[in-house]
């Protein structure tokens, strides 16, 4: 049962769900020199809601060693931050209204339907 979904129209009365599109990590492959370049698939357009995190999450975060401006984001469906076994190296979500780009630093809540992603506020020059 996805829960998520029953509660979002009640929260997205309050905090309305944003456009967003995501780009899944495929892994890294080297280039000549052996720089890591970094692969994602083409990106898949979405629903979010976007929210800031409590002073606890901070904390949580500040423990995992994440810092920068950092956000959640509730989406239907199942993204990655950064999966080491799998070789991928974290998703990243583009929020168009912002014109910012977002990396998928950690997970906070899986669900069948539905995740809750941490994010942190990317360099759009640096993001190809």
């Amino acid at each position: 049962m996805n829960l998520h979904g029953i509660a979002s129209a009640a929260i997205g009365a309050v905090n309305p769900f944003i456009p967003v599109s995501i780009r899944v990590s495929t892994g890294a492959a080297e280039d000549d020199t052996g720089r890591p370049i970094k692969g994602y698939a083409a990106p898949v357009a979405a629903m979010g809601q976007k929210q800031p995190v409590s002073g606890r999450e901070l904390e949580r975060f500040n423990q995992q060693g994440i810092q920068g401006v950092t956000c959640k984001m509730y989406l239907n469906g199942n993204y990655e931050g950064m999966f080491r076994v799998l070789g991928k190296g974290g998703d990243l979500i583009d929020i168009p209204g912002e014109g910012q780009t977002y990396f998928v630093a950690s997970v906070m809540e899986r669900w069948p339907d539905w995740c809750c992603v941490a994010l942190t506020m990317q360099n759009n020059t640096s993001i190809k």
